[in-house]
């Protein structure tokens, strides 16, 4: 080849100035790659051309299904597609074009054909045609010499790629979809195949490449470009799957160029409909989606997870489901070859989310914790921000590997890369930031050696701000930009979450307001009931206590207006008479039970003061209840009780239960006046304590150990709860996994001294007063 990559793409590429004016600058790339395609296909059969008419003669009298006639015709040629028409680009003639064109394109193999189709090739033939174009860009296509003597297939691979970028630049709104940038390909890349020297090094030696999210096909470019710069006779093998069909027919049109088998390539949703389920892959690159839910396929993914467990790939848990990028992790690692045919390696970009989202027990940190604790992550690299087309948000790679160096094992290696970058000339959609080869090798450098790299200060030029404004006479210094790379142990991320009690503490007083709730329902009912009973029960007596049938109308208008959230049924309920009724009933209940218990127990004790005992009030009610014959179900003991008590840190703890048991108080068992008992738990002072792993000692040791020394001291009655337990191991506490990136990374910033703040202070001050006097002079 004579002239570079870039040179044949941009030569190719100037097809744009005659598209120019009739076609959007996002429409170039979809007239120029398939034409691209087409002619690079022609000119790789033309030697061919002759057997393979000739075998088409033959076999098409045999009326073959269409499977079996093009295995025969492939015969004649070796490549792994064919076109049975005599036409070429330069045949096509100007008269009759559009039908030519499109006859011609029909005439290839089913695979080949395929791609013109996602392309909807047809339909730019049609508008080329109609812009009297199309006979001009074929003409250009066909003077163009893409044959396998002027270029290879690595050279016309890296042309075409170079036509995916520049279509991807010149359609910024959707680039993120489709393409990810080259320099966090190169960097992912780098990551993944570095420690695999045999493939770096061995001629004729195999490896599988495959990428689920495959868009464009950058990443399966990527990864069988970097094998061969380093080891040319080496065999790559690329597999993917793509939802977009543009994307697709993009990606499967690169890999034929490429000599791949497309057929490997497959157009679908990989999560709910995995087209290579049986495969196993050396190495696995994706770029999946950031944040989309995954709402659409929720009924095949639950089927999966419920119905096969472990023996599918959604076993660990299933995330929730506003966002699918461990879906994408999941089924990466059921595709890692098995450790006794060599492993595999896994290199994948995600946002911040699945790093720390969700508590202990849920879908995320469950498909953590098996992720760590099968010992399947090597790394995690923080990127910088606003490095992607379609978003400026932070985002990590992934490595995992199920092959880990002994050094590794147990270990996960956190590189802080987050101001390894330089800020483009010209932004590009989101993408403002580029990475260099020096700021990729900085990060594959730490990863390589496995180190630790504690503050490693960059020469990198501060960020121009905008001089517009007032500007600060003692600017902020600007922080210096550092690298750093930590190494821990998987266990570092993993916690146990305890569930910590407090007593309930409860006072209680029976006054006649207090009792006066008691004609009122709970809610929903409450509020609309107390103004009902305002507006009109006012005048009811015995006879008509709770009649609303002449004003029904006026009090449905009323709550459809201010009680929306009330139902038919509901509505329904407060108008008739006997919810008012057996409001009146309680309420009655509760004025016997009020003159019964300041009998036993004084006024001054439960009347006119309050009760701060509530087992003491429990057995005089109990009493009261006998002595008067009031009967209470469950539903009208509890609305009396929570009319008459309520919740007071002073008062006595609420006994639950008396046990025979020996008192244990961090459990919740505690000596009282010579018993043990369990107390009531308040809901409200429920907490939860995070109780790092600690492999050197037991379960029940660990928290104990902890509980007496941050809990216990501030809250003297508070107690674990030993019911919370963890599914898998059973042992106390549920057990949770996070990665918490930032807070190891965090660099404490000491604020300015208060003498600096305050001269700043009077600086402004002095201004401003004299800003004052101008006015009023």
């Amino acid at each position: 080849m004579t002239i570079n990559f870039s040179q044949t793409a941009a030569f190719i590429w100037s097809v744009a100035d005659l598209l120019r004016g009739d076609f959007k600058q996002s429409q170039y790339g979809r007239i120029i790659l398939p034409f691209t395609l087409l002619r690079r296909l022609e000119c790789v059969l033309e030697q061919s051309k002759p057997a393979v008419l000739a075998k088409h003669a033959e076999v098409s009298k045999m009326n073959l299904p269409e499977e079996a006639y093009e295995k025969m015709v492939l015969r004649a040629t070796d490549e792994s597609f064919f076109n049975i028409s005599p036409m070429d680009l330069s045949k096509l003639g100007e008269s009759g074009i559009k039908d030519n064109l499109e006859n011609y394109i029909q005439c290839f193999s089913k695979d080949a054909r395929e791609i013109f189709e996602y392309f909807k090739f047809a339909e730019f033939i049609g508008q080329l045609n109609d812009a009297n174009l199309l006979y001009k860009v074929v003409q250009k296509f066909a003077n163009t010499d893409l044959s396998p003597q002027a270029i290879s297939n690595y050279e016309m691979g890296l042309v075409f790629e170079e036509l995916i970028r520049r279509f991807a630049e010149s359609s910024n709104e959707t680039a993120g979809e489709h393409f990810t940038p080259r320099d966090i390909v190169r960097l992912t890349t780098s990551l993944v195949f570095m420690e695999d020297d045999e493939a770096l090094t061995r001629d004729g030696i195999i490896r599988t490449i495959y990428d689920p999210t495959a868009g464009t096909g950058g990443f399966l470019s990527s990864g069988m470009e970097y094998v061969y710069e380093l080891n040319p006779k080496a065999v790559m093998r690329a597999f993917g799957q793509e939802l977009n069909p543009e994307s697709y027919a993009i990606c499967k049109a690169d890999m034929l160029i490429k000599g791949q088998d497309v057929s490997r390539i497959k157009l679908g949703n990989t999560l709910s409909n995995d087209q290579l389920y049986a495969d196993k892959f050396d190495y696995m690159l994706s770029n999946p989606p950031f944040g989309v839910d995954w709402k659409k396929v929720e009924t095949e993914i639950n089927d999966e997870h419920t119905l096969k467990g472990f023996a599918g790939r959604f076993g660990p848990g299933l995330p929730r489901v506003s966002d699918g990028s461990l879906l994408f992790l999941m089924h990466l690692i059921s595709k890692l070859r098995d450790t006794k045919d060599g492993g595999g390696r896994i290199g994948i970009i995600l946002n911040g989310s699945p790093l720390f989202t969700g508590g202990a027990g849920s879908g995320e940190s469950e498909i953590r914790r098996y992720i760590l604790e099968a010992d399947l992550l090597e790394a995690i690299v923080a990127l910088p921000t606003d490095m992607f087309y379609n978003t400026g948000i932070a985002t990590y790679v992934w490595v995992l590997s199920n092959k880990k160096d002994p050094e590794r094992k147990g270990k996960v290696q956190l590189i802080n890369g987050v101001n390894l970058c330089a800020k483009m000339r010209k932004s590009l959609g989101s993408k403002r930031n580029v990475m260099g080869e020096d700021d990729i090798a900085t990060i594959t450098r730490a990863f390589g050696r496995f180190e630790r790299v504690d503050t490693l200060t960059l020469d990198k030029p501060d960020e121009v701000k905008s001089n517009r404004g007032r500007q600060a006479d003692n600017p902020k210094a600007p922080e210096p930009k550092t690298f750093s790379s930590k190494i821990f142990a998987t266990t570092d991320f993993g916690y146990r979450r305890i569930t910590v009690e407090r007593p309930l503490r409860l006072s209680v007083q029976f006054t006649g307001e207090r009792l006066e709730e008691l004609r009122f329902a709970p809610k929903p009912f409450n509020v609309v009931m107390k103004w009902a009973y305002e507006q009109f029960g006012q005048s009811w007596t015995d006879a008509d206590y709770g009649d609303l049938s002449d004003v029904a109308v006026e009090v449905r208008a009323y709550v459809k207006a201010n009680f929306s959230d009330l139902k038919e049924k509901q509505i329904k309920e407060l108008l008739n008479a006997t919810l008012w009724r057996d409001q009146r009933a309680l309420l009655k209940s509760g004025q016997t039970l009020q003159s019964a218990l300041a009998g036993q127990m004084g006024l001054a004790a439960i009347v006119d003061g309050s009760c701060d005992d509530f087992n003491l009030f429990e057995e005089e009610l109990k009493k009261a209840l006998k002595l008067t014959g009031v009967n209470l179900d469950l539903r009208e003991k509890k609305q009396l009780l929570d009319a008459v008590s309520w919740k007071n840190p002073e008062a006595q703890r609420v006994i639950k239960k008396v046990h025979k048991e020996k008192a244990n108080p961090l459990y919740g068992l505690f000596a009282v006046a010579g018993k043990v008992v369990e107390f009531q738990a308040d809901g409200d002072l429920r907490d939860n304590e995070n109780i790092p792993l600690d492999p050197s000692r037991s379960v029940t040791e660990t928290v104990e150990a902890y509980f007496k020394k941050e809990v216990a001291p501030h809250v003297p009655d508070a107690w674990i709860d030993a019911g919370k337990r963890d599914e898998k191991d059973g042992e106390l506490g549920i057990v949770g996994y996070e990665i918490p990136f930032n807070r190891h990374f965090y660099v404490y910033a000491p604020p300015r001294d208060l003498v600096e703040i305050d001269a700043d202070l009077d600086v402004v001050s002095a201004e401003i007063m004299a800003l004052l006097r101008e006015v009023h002079s």
